[in-house]
């Protein structure tokens, strides 16, 4: 399985490309825009969200909400779009109101200054549309439709904000996936811990009032995923270094680990290996799961924890130094619309990619072409690694 998104920020609408999807799998288009909506949604963030209402239309690829076999396109518009239409038409002439939306300025932090450089670009509105974080919309589609193929495999996936900016919100203990979803439910920042939403909110209106803007820690869990995915014998087949470049590859994220992560590194190792039991109604498993899931580049059959940490957004209201790139004079940067925070919706595309990830390793692994096969095959299996 491979995809591809397209689209700018501003323009008509994102596409996305789902290829080497089986045929014959039930997919809810409803479920789709469930999670389109709820990546809109959480304290923090800007007035854009109020704009857009993401929804996802299907072009291809699926026949009476059953797939085909053949590539799925997925779109979805930009309602902003129809104030931005002269500005980021692909064809034709500008019109003079266009130099009024140039961007000039760059913003530290931002693709900007580098992408422009780059790509030779003098209005810097040519890097920014399409770096920024609106591309997510498409991946929580996309993943989306991912997630459905994992649930009817008896995988389940979920993911929370760990912390916002210094302050901790993370449970006393690790939680399923259907508890997260409980418990992130009951709040606007998809935190677990329910004592600090007072404390956060506070937090974060603090900050907006000072321009200024938060990052923070997600966390994403996968239960009921069988030992064995991935491989060791290359460094490109090792499954966690795949979701850990997937994680990366969403705006702002700036470090990814597993399981305990970095305080693995301060433990000796008889505290932090996992160790291995027996029994013949469960097979094998871990009395832990420090390691997040992985051995070996391989999932080891115990719930994937993968942690992701965010940046600020660059974008601030106070903006910081710059130079403008035409005259070179020093100046403060450009301003675009923006979060406070986007931890909150950012929790949900790294379950969004996670996902991705898994579903393209299991379509690696099985016979890909119908999905009552590849169930069987990966049914068999299963229970194959059971009898081991």
């Amino acid at each position: 399985m491979i995809y591809l998104t397209a689209g700018e920020s501003h323009g008509p609408e994102l596409t996305g490309v789902i290829e080497g999807f089986p045929a014959g799998l039930t997919l809810s288009i409803e479920k789709i825009n469930e999670k389109l909506h709820a990546r809109q949604c959480g304290y923090g963030r800007g007035y854009r969200q109020k704009i857009e209402k993401d929804e996802v239309k299907i072009t291809s690829g699926v026949r009476h909400g059953v797939t085909l076999g053949s590539p799925i396109t997925l779109r979805i518009a930009n309602i902003d779009h129809k104030h931005w239409g002269e500005v980021m038409k692909p064809i034709g002439a500008p019109d003079p109101e266009v130099a009024m939306r140039e961007v000039k300025k760059p913003r530290p932090g931002h693709a900007d200054l580098v992408g422009g450089m780059k790509y030779g670009h003098r209005d810097l509105r040519n890097v920014l549309e399409r770096s920024s974080a609106r591309e997510t919309a498409m991946r929580v589609a996309i993943g989306a439709v991912c997630t459905q193929l994992l649930n009817q495999l008896g995988i389940t996936i979920a993911g929370y904000v760990r912390s916002i900016g210094p302050i901790e919100a993370d449970g006393e203990r690790l939680l399923s996936p259907d508890e997260i979803e409980q418990a992130i439910a009951l709040n606007d920042l998809r935190i677990v811990d329910q004592d600090k939403v007072e404390q956060i909110h506070e937090f974060i209106d603090r900050m907006k009032k000072a321009g200024d803007t938060l990052g923070g820690v997600v966390r994403v869990v996968a239960s009921n995923v069988p030992a064995g995915l991935g491989s060791y014998i290359s460094w490109n087949e090792k499954l966690d270094a795949k979701i850990a470049a997937a994680v990366l590859g969403i705006n702002a994220f700036k470090g990814v680990s597993f399981g305990d992560g970095f305080e693995l590194s301060r433990r000796s190792g008889s505290n932090v290996m996992d160790q291995i039991y027996w029994d013949k109604e469960q097979g094998w498993y871990r009395s832990s799961d420090h390691l997040g899931g992985f051995e070996g580049g391989m999932t080891n059959g115990m719930p994937i924890i993968v942690n992701a940490a965010m940046k600020p957004i660059p974008t601030l209201y106070k903006p910081l130094h710059s130079v403008a790139i035409d005259s070179k004079e020093e100046q403060k940067a450009s301003i675009e619309r923006s979060d406070v925070t986007a931890i909150v919706p950012a929790s949900l595309i790294i379950e969004s990619v996670v996902a991705i990830e898994l579903c393209k390793i299991i379509l690696d692994t099985f016979d890909c072409s119908r999905f009552h096969r590849l169930k069987k095959q990966y049914n068999d299996y299963c229970e194959e690694l059971k009898n081991y």
